[in-house]
This record gives structure tokens, C-alpha cells and sequence, in this order.
């Protein structure tokens, strides 16, 4: 039997292994809203994960706004809490007009004196997330100083030109809380209290969080006026839920997989929604020991793996095959084609590894059903490369302490985008310094990389910033620091009797929800 009649038989017996595994999980209903106006949905992880958390609740709970938020169709800084933004001296001074007449859910004012106590906050040091690092290094570079102009204007002074200091600020970026929330370390002293059209009245970790609609808000207000959002984490659960009727729809990150997503279609009860995710979904490779300390063993892997083949057997199509470290919602995303090429991926293989099998261990998370399935499939693709692979299915947080401790060869992992400077995701990965670089041991350094890198840092024409961040693009093709597999897609899936349940790139709109009478 050939590679090709192989992987095809593979991908059949991984696709009914998953089908089986789907759907046969049976879901008991628990105790539902004694008001038949409030609108229960599930997600994966719990949303409010509270106090600890640097942002307390995730933005798609519209608890929270930023100053600058996104454009959903062309990944451009959108103004949000700041109507208006004015760049002088090359980029190193900024002037930020805020909203008028906006009041936080406490009822105090939200004014210039409300934000800098939001950067006082952020001064006091480095908040972890179960959702982005809340680091004003990352998000400021450079801010030397930030002050009020006057009631409604603060200006933010750097020590060198951010030409591109609206992306750094976008969605959480610029999280924006009643100073009120706040402790004196800059912890949250109780719920997260924005200026959102929802207000957080319950929060029972890992189980449920409760929403009402914020009747001040200053803009459209929400269509419902109670959400509950229950932390529902597997995805067969979650689908058997929905089905039983103890949730109306399912939201957030790996809402429902494309295999049950397919099975739902089905029933004319339910429909799904599909959009372009922030999301990109990678191989980690543990740069820092042999195989992977050669670019060439990486190259090699990337061209070994079917990725079309991929998507659209296990992922029905749910996914875009890529092969950029950067995700395609970004404005500065470059279309690179995706190469399958399994005698050059020999090649480079056998030159790295001298013609000897090598062992190695694939981590993945053992919750994800259709990770187990891919592993399997890409494990098939890698031995005719001469690796022989374990995998090494493990809880999440096991697999997160293997990945920092430098404990495996290969790991399932994923990276958002927290705003919309590519800058982020470069140095996150491609410097040496760069945040999962070193923790997730990838060891990579390129001279060309660092020194685009330190370019486009100061670099104020924006002609010339899409230049280099090509030129990054390229590189990381070619060196693969760590290796893509495709660009996510946010699937939703919903009871019909719920409008306005449209998925986007981080979710859905809460606000724009609505159940029939």
C-alpha cells in the first residue's frame, strides 16, 4: 500500500473513531433558569476566571471595553473608548481623545483621571491571564511617562518612535476598569467592573458565570437582559447539552468541532455559524536538543505533513491550510503557498539524521478527541521521515509544565492575537528574548530576523513596515521556528430560537443576541 492509499485509510479510521467518541457521550440536564428570559450558553473554559486573573474576564463577556478595539474586516485599530487618536513627534508622542458621558457599571465617571489610574495599575507589574499576559512592556514599549491634557485627552510620552502604538493598544491592549476594582497591588478587590453593555452579578468558578444587561450603557444596548455562561469543557458534553436543551448555544474558542458541528446540521433545531479566528494552531518543536536544533529537521517536518489533506478530512473544512506564523486576520498577513513535499522532506531528513530512526515524544492535551486523531495522522506522515513517534497524551496543565521544562520533542499547542501589532507574535518567537521562545524551549535565532526586528521597531512609514514584516514572514517560513498547520475558523452553533448568534473572530457579539418571545 502506498503513502498516499495509507494516509487515506488512516484519516477514514480517525474520522469514525472520532464520530464514535463524539457522539456517544449522553448529557445529563442539570437545573436550568427559573426565567425563561435568560438566555444560557456554554463554553470550554470559564470566561470570568476572577480576582487572580489579570483581566478577570475575557473581552467576549462585554464586561470590559478598550480604548481602541478592531475593525472585524480589515484587522485595523477601530476606536472603542477613544474616539480619536493623534500621533506627533515620528510616533513618540500620542494624544488620545476619550468618550464623553460614558460612566463605569459602578456609576463613577469615566474620564482621562479614570485611564491614567488604569496605567498606574499596570505599572505595578507584570499580571498573569488565563487569556493574554497583561504586561505594559508588551503593550507600552517604551512608555516613559502618560498624563492627562484634560478631562477627556491623555497623551502617552515614549522614549523612542511607536509609530504603530494604536495596534499595540487594541482590544487587550487597553482594557479599561472603574478604578474602583482595584486592590492596592493592582489585583481585582472584587467582579471586574467596566463601562460594557453587561455587568457580571455571579460568578461561580469553574461552573457559571451571570450576566445582566447594563441598562446605563452608553451606547446600543444588549437585546437580552440575562446570560448565564456555563463552563461546560468537553465538546461532546457541551454538543449534548445543546441538544437536550439545557443551553441555547455554545461560544468562545473550540466551541463545537467539525465533526459535530456536521452532525448538528442536521437537525433543523440548530444552526451554525463560521467566521475567520484570531487563532492559529501549530507544532511546538523543542529547538534547544537534537533533531530540532537543525532548521533543516523542521523544514523537513513541515513538508511532510499534508496540511489540505488535513483540514479537510478531520477538520471537514473548518480551517485554512497554512504555513505563516502569522494569522491571516492581521491587516500585515502575507499569502505564502503551502508546500507538500514528501521526497524533499526525505532528503532533508535523512541529511539531519544520517540515515538512523529517531524517537521522540508528541505531546498533546488528552481532552481534545480530534487532537488525538491529528496526532496520529501527522505521527504516520513524520515515520516515513525516519521519526518514530510517541504520543504522549497528557491533561493540559501536565502538558503545560512538560513544555517548560523542555520535556518533549513535539507539542500540539496555539497562539492568539492579543492586538493587532504582528510585532507581538515575531517577538514572542523569533527573538531571543521573545516570551515562548524561551519557555516553550523553541531556541530559535536568526541574525536577519533581529535585525529586521530592531528596524521595524522605529520604523514610522508604514510602506516600509509592511516590507520588513513580509521579509519576517518569509524567514519564518523558511526556519520555521515553530511549525503551522492551519489558521483557525470560530464555529458557533445555536438553538434557532436565538438571533443574532453570528460567530466572529474572537466569539460572538453577546450584545446583539436575542431569544423569540
Amino acid at each position: 500500500m502506498d503513502t498516499l492509499k495509507k494516509s487515506i485509510f488512516i484519516i477514514g479510521c480517525i474520522c469514525i473513531t472520532i464520530l464514535i467518541c463524539s457522539c456517544g457521550k449522553y448529557y445529563k440536564p442539570t437545573e436550568t433558569s427559573s426565567e425563561a428570559s435568560t438566555v444560557i450558553l456554554a463554553a470550554g473554559r470559564h470566561l470570568a476566571p476572577g480576582e487572580k486573573d489579570g483581566y478577570y474576564c475575557s473581552k467576549i463577556l462585554q464586561v470590559w471595553e478598550p480604548l481602541i478595539t478592531d475593525n472585524e474586516l480589515t484587522g485595523r485599530p477601530q476606536s472603542c473608548l477613544a474616539t480619536s487618536w493623534e500621533m506627533r513627534d515620528n510616533g513618540k508622542v500620542w494624544l488620545f481623545t476619550l468618550q464623553k458621558g460614558v460612566r463605569f457599571q459602578d456609576g463613577t465617571s469615566f474620564n482621562a483621571d479614570a485611564v491614567l489610574k488604569n496605567f498606574d495599575r499596570m505599572k505595578k507589574g507584570i499580571k498573569t491571564s488565563n487569556f493574554y499576559l497583561l504586561n505594559i512592556d508588551s503593550f507600552y514599549p517604551g512608555l516613559e511617562k502618560y498624563e492627562k491634557f484634560d478631562d477627556y485627552t491623555i497623551c502617552l510620552t515614549f522614549k523612542q518612535p511607536n509609530a504603530t502604538q494604536p495596534y499595540n493598544m487594541m482590544n487587550y491592549g487597553s482594557a479599561i476598569y472603574s478604578p474602583a476594582c482595584f486592590d492596592d497591588d493592582g489585583n481585582f478587590n472584587g467582579p471586574a467592573v467596566g463601562t460594557g453593555p453587561f455587568k457580571i452579578t455571579e460568578n461561580n468558578m469553574n461552573k457559571y458565570v451571570k450576566l445582566e444587561r447594563n441598562d446605563d450603557y452608553y451606547g446600543i444596548p444588549a437585546k437580552t437582559k440575562k446570560i448565564v455562561v456555563k463552563n461546560i469543557p468537553n465538546a461532546e458534553v457541551r454538543y449534548s447539552a445543546l441538544k437536550s436543551g439545557e443551553i441555547m448555544g455554545v461560544m468562545d474558542l473550540d466551541a463545537i468541532t467539525p465533526v459535530l458541528a456536521e452532525e448538528l446540521k442536521k437537525d433543523n433545531r440548530f444552526a451554525v455559524s463560521v467566521s475567520k479566528s484570531m487563532i492559529i494552531r501549530f507544532l511546538l518543536v523543542n529547538g534547544t536538543k537534537f533533531p530540532f536544533n537543525d532548521p533543516r529537521m523542521r523544514r523537513a517536518v513541515s513538508l511532510a505533513i499534508n496540511r489540505t489533506a488535513l483540514v479537510q478530512t478531520l477538520y471537514a473544512g473548518y480551517a485554512s491550510p497554512t504555513v505563516n506564523i502569522l494569522n491571516y486576520t492581521s491587516s500585515y498577513y502575507k499569502e505564502i503557498p503551502v508546500a507538500y513535499d514528501l521526497e524533499k522532506a526525505k532528503h532533508l531528513a535523512a541529511e539531519v539524521l544520517q540515515g538512523k530512526k529517531y524517537t521522540m515524544v508528541y505531546c498533546i492535551n488528552g481532552a481534545d478527541v480530534t487532537q488525538k486523531g491529528e496526532a496520529e495522522l501527522i505521527a504516520f506522515w513524520l515515520s516515513e521521515i525516519g521519526l518514530d513517534i510517541k504520543i504522549q497524551s497528557m491533561e493540559y496543565s501536565s502538558m503545560l509544565s512538560a513544555l517548560r521544562h523542555g520535556r518533549y520533542d513535539l507539542a500540539r499547542s496555539q497562539q492568539g492575537m492579543p492586538n493587532g501589532d504582528p510585532y507581538f507574535i515575531f517577538h514572542s518567537f523569533m527573538m531571543p528574548q521573545g516570551n515562548r521562545n524561551v519557555s516553550d524551549h523553541i531556541g530559535f535565532y536568526d541574525e536577519a530576523a533581529s535585525r529586521y526586528m530592531q528596524e521595524v521597531k522605529y520604523c514610522v512609514d508604514e510602506k516600509k513596515r509592511k516590507e520588513i514584516f513580509d521579509h519576517l514572514q518569509d524567514i519564518s517560513v523558511e526556519q520555521q521556528p515553530v511549525i503551522p498547520l492551519f489558521n483557525d475558523v470560530t464555529i458557533v452553533a445555536y438553538d434557532r430560537r436565538l438571533h443574532g448568534y453570528d460567530a466572529k473572530p474572537y466569539g460572538i457579539t453577546l450584545s446583539a443576541i436575542e431569544m423569540d418571545e
